[in-house]
């Protein structure tokens, strides 16, 4: 079955960097679509980040756009995600998802892990 684990999250302060990871198993990363969503406790998620199988072609959202980079590594079966410029907004946890999704009630329906922490704070 699909397996998905997040992690690098962190507490950072505003202007700061994270590098998060997911490792991915039970299904053909390769050939996957992936995206990176994240959810305000409470809130709805929200599309973050999403790359299409070969790594070639990729789309952010336009609050993270600049800021963050989606990023994999087949052979690894590993997914990125570098975060720049961190701001108290982006605070949240982090979830990768398989498959290309860009709506935030598509994301909800989806397998995920357990999610990973960021906050972003002074």
């Amino acid at each position: 079955q699909v397996q998905l684990v997040e992690s690098g999250g962190d507490q950072v302060q505003p202007g700061g960097s994270l590098r998060l990871s997911c490792a991915a198993s039970g299904f053909s990363f390769s050939t996957s679509p992936m995206t990176w969503a994240r959810q305000v406790p409470g809130k709805e998620f929200e599309w973050v980040c999403s790359i299409f199988s070969g790594g070639g072609s990729s789309a952010c959202e336009d609050s993270v756009e600049g800021r963050f980079t989606i990023s994999r590594d087949n052979p690894k079966k590993m997914l990125y995600l570098q975060m720049t410029n961190l701001s108290v907004e982006d605070t949240a946890v982090y979830y990768c998802v398989r498959g290309y999704y860009t709506d935030g009630t598509e994301i909800t329906s989806r397998s995920k892990g357990p999610g990973t922490w960021v906050t972003v704070s002074s």
